[in-house]
Protein backbone atom coordinates (compact mmCIF):
# COMPACT_ATOMS: atom_id res chain seq x y z
CA UNK A 1 0.00 0.00 0.00
CA UNK A 2 1.24 3.39 -1.05
CA UNK A 3 1.78 5.86 1.51
CA UNK A 4 -0.16 9.13 1.86
CA UNK A 5 -0.24 12.46 3.20
CA UNK A 6 -3.42 13.70 5.56
CA UNK A 7 -5.43 15.71 3.60
CA UNK A 8 -4.30 19.58 2.97
CA UNK A 9 -7.16 20.41 5.79
CA UNK A 10 -5.20 18.15 8.10
CA UNK A 11 -2.12 19.18 7.13
CA UNK A 12 -3.91 23.10 8.30
CA UNK A 13 -5.05 21.98 11.06
CA UNK A 14 -2.13 20.60 12.25
CA UNK A 15 0.32 23.60 11.53
CA UNK A 16 -2.32 26.05 13.19
CA UNK A 17 -2.26 24.29 16.30
CA UNK A 18 1.50 23.46 16.69
CA UNK A 19 3.85 25.95 18.63
CA UNK A 20 6.74 24.28 19.15
CA UNK A 21 9.08 22.74 16.32
CA UNK A 22 11.87 20.09 17.27
CA UNK A 23 14.46 20.46 13.71
CA UNK A 24 16.46 17.42 13.09
CA UNK A 25 19.40 18.18 11.07
CA UNK A 26 19.06 22.05 11.79
CA UNK A 27 22.41 23.92 10.28
CA UNK A 28 23.82 26.92 11.00
CA UNK A 29 24.37 27.42 7.84
CA UNK A 30 21.82 30.05 6.42
CA UNK A 31 22.18 28.93 2.79
CA UNK A 32 20.79 25.35 3.72
CA UNK A 33 16.94 24.83 3.63
CA UNK A 34 17.09 23.45 7.29
CA UNK A 35 17.95 26.91 8.49
CA UNK A 36 15.93 29.47 5.85
CA UNK A 37 12.76 27.28 6.60
CA UNK A 38 13.45 27.45 10.50
CA UNK A 39 13.74 30.87 10.34
CA UNK A 40 10.64 31.70 8.22
CA UNK A 41 8.91 29.29 10.45
CA UNK A 42 10.36 30.82 13.58
CA UNK A 43 8.84 34.29 12.14
CA UNK A 44 5.23 32.74 11.86
CA UNK A 45 5.74 32.18 16.19
CA UNK A 46 6.73 28.71 16.13
CA UNK A 47 9.60 28.00 18.91
CA UNK A 48 12.44 26.05 16.87
CA UNK A 49 14.55 23.46 19.10
CA UNK A 50 17.25 22.67 17.09
CA UNK A 51 18.20 19.05 16.73
CA UNK A 52 21.77 18.33 15.67
CA UNK A 53 24.81 16.50 17.88
CA UNK A 54 27.59 19.26 15.22
CA UNK A 55 25.99 22.89 17.01
CA UNK A 56 26.35 24.08 20.50
CA UNK A 57 23.29 27.17 19.49
CA UNK A 58 21.35 27.94 16.40
CA UNK A 59 20.25 31.24 16.68
CA UNK A 60 21.43 32.17 20.06
CA UNK A 61 19.06 28.92 20.96
CA UNK A 62 20.73 25.84 22.76
CA UNK A 63 20.94 23.01 21.12
CA UNK A 64 20.40 19.38 21.92
CA UNK A 65 22.51 16.01 20.13
CA UNK A 66 19.23 13.98 19.46
CA UNK A 67 15.38 14.18 20.84
CA UNK A 68 16.67 12.00 24.02
CA UNK A 69 17.74 14.96 25.13
CA UNK A 70 14.32 17.37 24.50
CA UNK A 71 13.76 17.72 28.51
CA UNK A 72 16.68 19.53 28.69
CA UNK A 73 15.32 22.03 27.23
CA UNK A 74 11.71 21.54 27.30
CA UNK A 75 9.54 24.39 29.35
CA UNK A 76 7.28 23.13 32.21
CA UNK A 77 3.70 22.67 30.42
CA UNK A 78 5.31 22.64 27.29
CA UNK A 79 5.82 20.14 24.96
CA UNK A 80 6.95 19.16 21.06
CA UNK A 81 4.52 19.74 18.21
CA UNK A 82 5.99 18.34 15.42
CA UNK A 83 9.84 16.88 14.73
CA UNK A 84 10.63 18.00 11.69
CA UNK A 85 13.44 16.38 9.77
CA UNK A 86 15.94 17.41 7.69
CA UNK A 87 17.72 14.14 7.44
CA UNK A 88 18.49 11.72 4.76
CA UNK A 89 16.09 9.03 4.37
CA UNK A 90 18.40 6.38 5.69
CA UNK A 91 18.65 7.68 9.27
CA UNK A 92 14.72 7.96 9.50
CA UNK A 93 14.28 4.79 11.01
CA UNK A 94 15.76 5.37 14.04
CA UNK A 95 14.23 9.18 14.33
CA UNK A 96 11.24 6.80 14.29
CA UNK A 97 12.37 4.65 17.02
CA UNK A 98 13.49 7.66 19.23
CA UNK A 99 9.58 9.35 18.54
CA UNK A 100 7.87 6.25 19.79
CA UNK A 101 9.98 6.19 22.45
CA UNK A 102 9.54 9.77 23.67
CA UNK A 103 5.60 9.83 22.69
CA UNK A 104 6.26 12.62 20.30
CA UNK A 105 2.77 13.17 17.71
CA UNK A 106 4.07 14.11 14.41
CA UNK A 107 6.88 13.34 12.16
CA UNK A 108 7.12 16.11 9.48
CA UNK A 109 9.58 14.52 6.74
CA UNK A 110 10.57 17.55 4.45
CA UNK A 111 10.98 17.56 0.61
CA UNK A 112 12.91 14.79 -0.93
CA UNK A 113 13.14 13.15 2.81
CA UNK A 114 11.14 9.34 1.68
CA UNK A 115 11.24 6.75 3.80
CA UNK A 116 7.43 4.64 3.55
CA UNK A 117 8.54 1.66 5.57
CA UNK A 118 9.26 4.03 8.76
CA UNK A 119 6.79 6.49 8.21
CA UNK A 120 4.38 3.34 8.06
CA UNK A 121 5.65 2.47 11.39
CA UNK A 122 5.14 6.01 13.11
CA UNK A 123 1.40 5.74 12.04
CA UNK A 124 1.02 2.46 13.56
CA UNK A 125 2.63 3.90 16.63
CA UNK A 126 -0.07 6.35 16.88
CA UNK A 127 1.89 9.12 15.34
CA UNK A 128 1.17 11.31 12.03
CA UNK A 129 3.04 11.69 9.64
CA UNK A 130 3.82 14.15 6.53
CA UNK A 131 6.23 13.06 4.34
CA UNK A 132 8.61 14.47 1.15
CA UNK A 133 6.41 18.03 1.85
CA UNK A 134 7.81 21.59 3.05
CA UNK A 135 6.97 22.36 6.26
CA UNK A 136 7.12 26.51 5.24
CA UNK A 137 5.43 26.07 1.75
CA UNK A 138 2.65 24.15 3.28
CA UNK A 139 2.57 27.08 6.39
CA UNK A 140 2.84 30.15 3.92
CA UNK A 141 -0.17 28.57 1.99
CA UNK A 142 -2.04 29.74 5.32
CA UNK A 143 -1.66 33.13 5.64
CA UNK A 144 1.20 34.42 3.68
CA UNK A 145 3.65 36.66 5.75
CA UNK A 146 6.09 39.32 4.26
CA UNK A 147 8.07 38.86 7.07
CA UNK A 148 8.77 34.94 6.66
CA UNK A 149 9.02 34.98 2.53
CA UNK A 150 11.33 37.87 2.76
CA UNK A 151 14.47 35.41 4.26
CA UNK A 152 13.84 32.40 1.71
Amino acid sequence: MAFHNPPREGIAALLKSARTLAVIGLSENPSRPSCSVSLAMQRYGYRIIPVNPGIRTWQGIASVPDLDHLESVIRPGDKVDIVNVFRQARHVDAIVDQCLALGLPVLWLQLGVVNEVAAERARAGGMTVVMDRCIYVDRAALRPSPSASAIL
